[in-house]
């Protein structure tokens, strides 16, 4: 494949193919003696997270002269997590040291993003929930989360992935954990983090000790908070699929909301 603006950096040994993903304008590169993952226009955010060692290492970034930056990752061989390894304390490790890093939190503070509440948050799925409100399963889930708004504020504030998916977990083959695809994180209560990927991939007798592992202790109101996060996590993703037609996501999440609104005596 040629992508003449990656021709121009890298010249014309390199082979190159497209990685996928959302902006398509990810690519896989690859010479007799190195691989790399390069991107166009990542964040700035990325430079931080290779320092800590969250994403594989940053090699290097240019410039084009249109203003557009590049960067280069190491392309690592390895794979995705599967489900039942997101239990696994090394998962609870790497969370906890994103949770804890104020490197992290100050990188992103200075690039202009506020503190995610839950009122917003609330606002956020009340706006999108709005044309299918005569659905019972989403009336009753933002009327749960409007609801609920007094019980569910937390001072502490971290950078959160917002999708952590098993996907997004990469283990390479010298079994290095790391966790990619940062575009939508954002500055707000860990439980958004912790609610997804305990309710997704972790058995609820196992919680206390996932938790044990990650750092704290599971309180009433943290599990409370974590509810509340997958309600709203799990509405605004049923109507943004809804929205955009797409039938099968559409029904996994319609599937997982009704259970949750079940566990809640809500339905």
């Amino acid at each position: 494949m040629r992508v003449k603006w990656l021709e121009d950096i890298l010249g014309n040994e390199w082979k190159i193919k497209p990685a996928g993903g959302a902006t398509g304008e990810a690519y896989y590169a690859q010479s007799q003696n190195e691989k790399l993952f390069l991107k166009r226009n990542s964040s700035p955010f990325l430079a931080v997270l290779s320092a800590e060692g969250i994403v594989p290492k940053l090699v290097w970034t240019k410039r084009l002269e249109n203003g557009d930056v590049v960067t280069a990752q190491r392309w690592l061989q390895g794979r995705e997590l599967k489900a039942a390894e997101m239990q696994q304390t090394k998962v609870a490790h790497l969370l906890s040291k994103i949770h804890r890093s104020s490197d992290l939190l100050n990188m992103l503070k200075r690039l202009g993003k506020q503190p995610m509440h839950p009122t917003m948050l609330c606002e956020h799925a009340l706006h999108i929930t709005s044309p299918y409100y005569t659905d019972p399963l989403l009336k009753a889930s933002v009327t749960f989360l409007s609801r609920n708004l007094p019980y569910v504020q937390s001072d502490e504030k971290v950078v959160c992935h917002g999708d952590v998916n098993h996907n997004n977990w990469l283990i390479s083959d010298e079994e290095e954990l790391y966790l990619i695809d940062w575009e939508g994180a954002v500055v707000a209560d860990p439980a958004l983090d912790l609610g997804m990927l305990l309710h997704w991939y972790v058995p609820r007798q196992h919680w206390t000790d996932w938790l044990d592992a990650y750092g704290i202790e599971l309180t009433t109101t943290l599990e409370y908070r974590m509810k509340w996060y997958v309600v709203y996590q799990s509405s605004v993703s049923l109507a943004w699929h809804r929205m955009r037609q797409e039938t099968r996501e559409e029904n996994h999440w319609y599937h997982v909301l009704k259970t949750l609104l079940n566990q809640l005596n809500l339905l």
